[in-house]
């Protein structure tokens, strides 16, 4: 499942759906100046509006099973406008609210869902004609919006609901692919069984199979399998899903989360490459869709790490801020347009720990608008630069920076990544403790560092805890040690760069020069091979 801060963090539009595009002129059922030449799959939405309606409540569904949210949003008030009979239309609008696995709706965004579906419910009540299928649709998500103690109630409520949708009409695609999405909606942060992932792939795998243009199918199951025990099920979808929506630029980007887990950078980069072309050409037409851009960029620049292309790595990220700040400044709603400060604090982090910049890394602060809880990414790369300087204060300093943007995660929407914060934390701890020249501690504290992150596996664009564990170790003079870990790492996150060359220095400190040679290669192949 997808777990990667980047997307956690998204901001939830409160933009008033009364003042959306739609409004404007031409905003009609089809509001994409391309859509004659749009290819976003192929879905099947009967409903019980307006025939004239039909196509664009399809192309509606499909942003959804794309992520496309701003656009989706356009679409279904477009319809709401042109048919105002189309209880659907409402149903949209709030769907396009809830984007799970992707966000959690604050407060604001929660009423304005409530108050979509209650006209969907309003108006489909009005209306002899509404389906038995339309009632199920919309009483579920009746269901996540009703008043609840928390997101967990909401997400579990929602689940069940769909489930019984699912059982009364088991022939229907779309009623299958929402069901197993919000099954994945519904996994706890402490779940770590994958039994739902499981569940939910046994109702995705066989449909895509029956159903290969289905882009909800193929974009789910990539979720679903985004975690090292479940990696090589996504496979195949990932190759067909930028093929079926090539003009969603989530879509182009999603395979790059399969890829990424099983070290398959050429096809990780071809994947975002293709995002950001898709993302600038939807910037240079004036379409929603330009801030993706940024996400895409960040696996670009940890995947050319991996290639051994540091040079592209660092012009990219040298970029990344003035995209950031671009993307903010553009009038309008835009999936991901203020995620920049995030980005640019993850992306600093990361490019300084895997080029071991330790002392640029050390003197790092926030990046401009970044809030308390959004700069914890910061605090955790000056944690690890800090012991490996053996900086004790810089390292303090860190753990309390930490600290606070833990606190205040905790009490926003945004708790349910709380463990992957802790997991965060216990590294910038055990870098303190070696800087306080406490080795058997801090050897300790990282191991439950990655005992706690090998049961889902790392962010997709992380340092593998394990492989810290290792660096550990390396530091304490204890090679064959370091070796074992650094082997166990590999298995779980394939192919990394650091990888291959610390476990070749561990073997070659631990006497064998055949093993150590092997990793050299591998290190060497993975920075000459050319693009496919």
């Amino acid at each position: 499942m997808l777990r990667i801060f980047g997307t956690l963090l998204l901001t939830v539009s409160t933009i008033s759906h009364a003042q959306s595009m739609a409004s404007m002129p031409g905003m009609e059922n089809h509001p994409h100046s391309h859509a004659s030449t749009e290819q976003l799959g192929h879905v099947t939405f009967p409903t019980s509006c307006k025939p004239a309606s039909k196509a664009g409540l399809e192309r509606g569904v499909a942003l959804l099973h794309s992520f496309g949210y701003t656009e989706a949003q356009q679409q279904f008030a477009a319809i709401a406008q042109s048919d105002p009979t189309c209880a659907m239309a409402h149903w949209g609008l709030a769907m396009e609210l809830f984007q799970p696995l992707w966000s959690v709706p604050n407060a604001a965004t929660l009423a304005a869902g409530e108050e979509e579906i209650a006209k969907s419910r309003t108006t489909a009540a009005a209306q002899s004609s509404t389906t038995q299928l339309e009632h199920g649709y919309i009483g579920a998500l009746s269901a996540l919006y009703a008043p609840a103690k928390d997101y967990a109630e909401r997400t579990t409520r929602y689940a069940n609901a769909m489930d019984a949708l699912h059982a009364r009409f088991p022939a229907d695609v779309e009623v299958a692919a929402f069901d197993a999405l919000a099954i994945l909606a519904s996994v706890q942060p402490s779940d770590t069984s994958l039994m739902k992932e499981r569940r939910a792939l046994a109702i995705l795998t066989p449909l895509f199979a029956a159903h290969p243009q289905h882009p909800g199918l193929a974009h789910y199951i990539i979720h679903t399998c985004d975690t090292p025990a479940l990696a090589k099920d996504g496979l195949a979808a990932a190759r067909e899903y930028a093929k079926i929506a090539p003009s969603s630029a989530h879509a182009l980007h999603m395979p790059g989360h399969i890829f990424a887990r099983l070290g398959m950078w050429q096809e990780d980069i071809a994947s975002n490459e293709a995002s950001v072309r898709a993302s600038l050409h939807a910037l240079a037409t004036h379409q929603p869709g330009g801030a993706h851009q940024m996400h895409a960029d960040e696996f670009l620049i940890y995947a050319y790490l991996q290639t051994g292309q540091t040079e592209k790595s660092r012009l990219l990220l040298s970029r990344i801020r003035g995209i950031g700040q671009q993307m903010h400044n553009m009038p309008g709603m835009d999936d991901m347009k203020d995620d920049g400060p995030f980005f640019d604090g993850e992306l600093h982090a990361i490019y300084g720990i895997e080029t071991h910049d330790w002392k640029v890394l050390a003197n790092a602060t926030p990046p401009p608008g970044a809030s308390i809880g959004e700069d914890f990414l910061t605090w955790w790369g000056m944690g690890v630069a800090a012991g490996h300087l053996k900086d004790e204060s810089t390292a303090k300093r860190a753990l309390a920076g930490i600290d606070q943007a833990r606190t205040k995660v905790a009490a926003s929407p945004f708790s349910w990544i709380v463990p992957s914060v802790d997991i965060k934390r216990n590294e910038v701890l055990a870098w303190l403790q070696f800087a306080q020249n406490k080795p058997q501690d801090a050897a300790a504290t990282m191991r439950a560092a990655a005992d706690a992150q090998d049961k889902k596996g790392q962010d997709e664009v992380d340092i593998p805890a394990r492989e810290m564990l290792g660096d550990l170790l390396m530091l304490e003079n204890k090679p064959k040690e370091a070796l074992a870990e650094y082997q166990a790492s590999m298995k779980l996150s394939p192919n990394r760069l650091n990888g291959w060359r610390s476990a070749a220095l561990a073997a070659d400190k631990s006497g064998d020069a055949t093993l150590a040679a092997h990793y050299r290669t591998m290190a060497t192949k993975q920075t000459t091979q050319k693009p496919s």
